[in-house]
Order: structure tokens, then sequence, then C-alpha cells
């Protein structure tokens, strides 16, 4: 049974895109949170007993016949509630109050004039200022359940934030967890402070505490095998089950033949040679590569790769003998991003490899510890277990590795290709100081050839594209700016230095409307 921190917060997720925002910012004031779908928001109100709870927005209508509903055990808890956008409306809608579709609704940046005092204004808004806010509705209250009062209104919502203080329950039209609120953030902490009392002291040292206790709880005297993938969050969650258990932990690291430069090297001398930790080094390259031959589809590519990721693993668990359990480096936005917000059938963006249960041939359970950080609160556990910063810094790199930045077939010289690219682009943007500025940044090599010139000759070779974004957890990203001359210079490198390009391109798409990763 996982071990919750003793004071958290639930957010109910009604299918707003930025939910998960909504947890950065609550996890930001130091205090626990997790979010949990609608239909699923009893069972996790019972589990975590929440001190309080945060009602998202949604793409929904209050004023559908099935429009997503606050279960009556939340709003008969007497527990702080702050709703936002669609939350707000969902509370009016069951309280009493009246939402009437909007005739043109109120989109983007908007500013509300403060009208009166609130728990959540302490020490931030005054009565009679005038604040930016991002607005995002088309519905709107048009009267207000009985015991609650206005506070500030924009011209498109007169109830643009609403109090009812005797049953500690707010909530406001537009939303604070995004960037364009630009004291959103403050008002979220002022919920979680001042209405819920909450004293904000969740930090990783707890976790690490809470989370060593925990994997000690589920293993027992049990084996574990961890999947190395090169990336922070394996490496993380090893060193995390190997402070919980020791020399119960195998770790597993599969080449297959789709990392990066060098990876295997530096991944092999840390744990092994420093940590001193059980490792099998397995090169499964040619499994790999052999059943991506013909296989362009991404999630196809994700699917063939996790299955066999997965049955290396059982081979490998069979070798070892004993093993009982599985750990993976899952985090939250994997589990979030893969999960229906309405319990049914939905759009899935992406699958990812190492979410879900294993095959149940393998007798095997998941150890997944990190399954509740933001990758930025992975790193943040990395330097408190005393991980290089090598290794904390690194870039997120995704799980099927390379396949998914070779849009196309995927073989072994197209891999070699790339992966020379990707050195050549990262050590510039190292050289130049910019590699801690950058979220992620990676070369993609495109399936498209175009004619060059190079020493006088005609040459029809690959086309290379240049990735850069800024974020603080992945799920918004905005494109790195560089200047002219380092494009450049990076250009000339990879087409002079590596064999197979003769084109490079700069990716200018920001998150949305595109993805981080090109597949």
């Amino acid at each position: 049974m996982s071990i919750q921190p003793s004071d958290s917060i639930l957010i109910v997720d009604f299918g707003s895109q930025v939910t998960q925002l909504i947890a950065r910012r609550v996890r930001e004031a130091g205090v626990y949170s997790e979010i949990a779908p609608f239909s699923a928001a009893e069972e996790a109100f019972a589990r975590l007993d929440p001190v309080g709870v945060i009602l998202s927005g949604s793409p929904a209508s209050v004023l559908d016949k099935d429009g997503p509903r606050i279960p009556e055990v939340i709003l008969d808890s007497g527990r702080p509630m702050l709703g936002i956008c669609y939350g707000q409306q969902a509370l009016m809608h069951q309280l009493g109050g009246e939402v009437l579709a909007g005739d043109s609704g109120e989109f983007g940046r908007a500013f509300i004039e403060i009208d009166d005092t609130c728990a959540l204004f302490d020490g931030l808004w005054q009565t009679g200022e005038r604040h930016q806010v991002w607005m995002s509705h088309g519905d709107k209250v048009t009267a207000l359940a009985p015991g609650f009062r206005p506070v500030a209104a924009s011209p498109g919502a007169p109830y643009a934030v609403i109090a009812d203080d005797a049953r500690r329950i707010y909530a406001m039209q537009f939303h604070p967890e995004v960037v364009h609120t630009p004291d959103g953030g403050k008002l979220l902490k002022n919920f979680v402070r001042h209405v819920c009392g909450m004293s904000g002291d969740w930090t990783m040292a707890e976790f690490r505490k809470t989370k060593i206790e925990e994997i000690r709880q589920q293993v027992g005297s049990g084996r574990v095998i961890c999947g190395l993938s090169g990336g922070v969050d394996s490496a993380v969650a090893a060193l995390l089950i190997h402070e919980a258990i020791g020399e119960q932990l195998t770790c597993v690291f599969v080449d297959g033949g789709i990392l990066r430069q060098g990876e295997a090297e530096q991944v092999v001398s840390l744990f092994r040679g420093h940590y001193k930790i059980p490792l099998v080094h397995v090169d499964a390259s040619t499994l790999f590569l052999k059943g991506l031959e013909g296989v362009t589809d991404p999630e196809a590519k994700r699917k063939f790769i996790g299955k066999t990721f997965i049955d290396v693993f059982e081979d490998e668990a069979k070798k070892i003998g004993g093993a009982e359990f599985l750990a993976q480096g899952t985090l939250y936005p994997d589990v979030i991003e893969s999960v229906s917000f309405t319990g049914g059938p939905s759009v899935t963006i992406k699958s990812h490899h190492n979410v879900g249960g294993l095959p149940e041939r393998m007798n095997m359970k998941l150890v997944e510890p990190l399954r509740e950080l933001f990758k930025d609160e992975v790193r943040e556990l990395g330097r408190e277990l005393g991980l290089p910063e090598i290794f904390v810094g690194r870039h997120p790199f995704p799980g099927p590795g390379l396949a998914i930045r070779i849009p196309g077939e995927v073989t072994r010289e197209r891999c070699d290709i790339l992966r020379k690219a990707d050195s050549i682009y990262l050590e510039e943007i190292r050289n130049a100081g910019l590699y801690d500025a950058i979220w992620q940044a990676f070369a993609v090599l495109l399936p498209v050839k175009t004619v060059g010139v190079m020493g006088d000759g005609r040459t029809y070779d690959n086309v290379c594209a240049l990735r850069a974004v800024t974020s603080t957890d992945g799920m918004t990203a905005d494109i790195y700016p560089f200047d002219a001359s380092f494009l450049s210079r990076v250009s000339t490198r990879i087409i002079n230095e590596v064999k197979g390009i003769n084109r490079v391109v700069y990716d200018y798409t920001s998150k949305p409307p595109g993805t981080i990763e090109w597949e």
C-alpha cells in the first residue's frame, strides 16, 4: 500500500489540458498534490483524505446532460474547495447558482477588477486594483449559489472570483495555473496555505524518506530488477531503490542500438564502477533493429520497443533468478497522459512504453518510485541522492530512444548518422554554455532527401532537423531562440562531419501545437 504524505491536496480533473499545471503550482508551494479524473475522484478522496480539493477546468459544459459532476461526497465533506473555470461553474450548477451558455465567451488575456477582500488575495491583491489573468470559457456564471459573494469581476465575467468564507469554498472563472496569469501561482499558494492552513513543508528530503520506507514495505525480502535506460529517470529510480534495499537490487541495462553516442559506456561506468550496483549489460541492438525493419508508424514503434524491452527483461529475470519485482522510472505526466479523465475511451496523444501492467506470464510486480513526480522534481531528488550533475542535469531522453527521432524506418545506418549529428549539436550547445538554459535539445533525421552541392559535385542526402525548447515540466514548451551564428556553426559542422547529411533545418514549433518529440 502506498504511503501518502499526511497533508495533501486532491485535484479533480474534468479534462482540462492544463490540469497538470495546477499540481505543479501546488507542489511549488511546498504541498503534495495528486490529480484524479472526476470519474475516480471519490476513491482518490477516500484514499488521500486531502486537506483541500481543487476542481479543474474542462472542455465540457455543465449544461450538457452528461457533463462531468463533482462527487457528492466531496461537496458534502466540509473541506476547503477551489473551483477553476469549469470547476467554478460546476460548483454553482450543483450548489444552487445559475450558469448560462455564453454568446461569445472570453478567451485569452483579460483584466479583472478587485471589488472586495478575500483570503485568496491576502498580501497580494487589494480592493480597487486591476490585474491581468487568462480566461478561456464560453459558459459563465449568471447567479451565485446561496452563501457566495462576488469579490472580482471582468467585462466578460461578472463573477470572475467568488467566495463563500464560511464553507471555505472559493472559485474563479480564469486559469491561475498558467503563466499568462502572472500572480496565479501566488493565488494557489494562498489557497493551500491561508485557506487550507497547510504548512508547505513537503520536500524532496521528506519524499525520499517516505518512498524508501514504502519500497521496503512493498519489496520485503524480495529481489528487484531495474531497467536502466541512460536517462535521469531510471538512474534516480535505481539509486533510490538501492538505498532502500541494497543488494536485493540488480540493474539491467538494455542497449537496443537506439541510444545516444557513448551512453552505454557511461552508464556501465557509473553504476557498475562507481556505485557498485550489480549490473547486467545486454546488447540487444540486433533484436531491436531487426524488429523495427519496415515499421514507420510512431505508435507501432513505441509498442514494439516497449514489448521487446519487457521480453528482454523477462529473459534476464529468468537468468538472474528469484526476481519478484521490476522497477521502472515512470513519471507522473506519463501516468496522467495514459489515463482517460473520463475513465472510458479517449484520445491518447502517445502511449508510454513504461506505463501499465506487465504481461501476466512474467509473474512480476511493478516498483515505480517516481510515479508521483514531475521531471524537475526527479532532478531535485537526484541531487538529494547525490547523483552526479552530468546525469541529474541531462536533457530528457524518450524511452523509445532514437527510434522516434527517425521518422520513417529505423535502421542501424540511420541511427549511426543521427547519433553523430546529435553529438555535434549537443557539444556545440555545451561549448556555448547553453545546455542548462535549454530543457531539451536533440537532432532528428528526416525521411527526406534533398539535392546538395559538395566539392563541386552533386549530392542527394538526408535532412537533419534540430530541436531545442525551454520548459519547466515538459507540458508546454517554447523554442530556444538561438542566434543565427550558432545555427550556422552547428549546420556547417554536421554537414562537414556527418556523411549522409547535406541539409540542416531548425524547428520553430512551440508546444502546443506541436509535441516536443517529433513522434
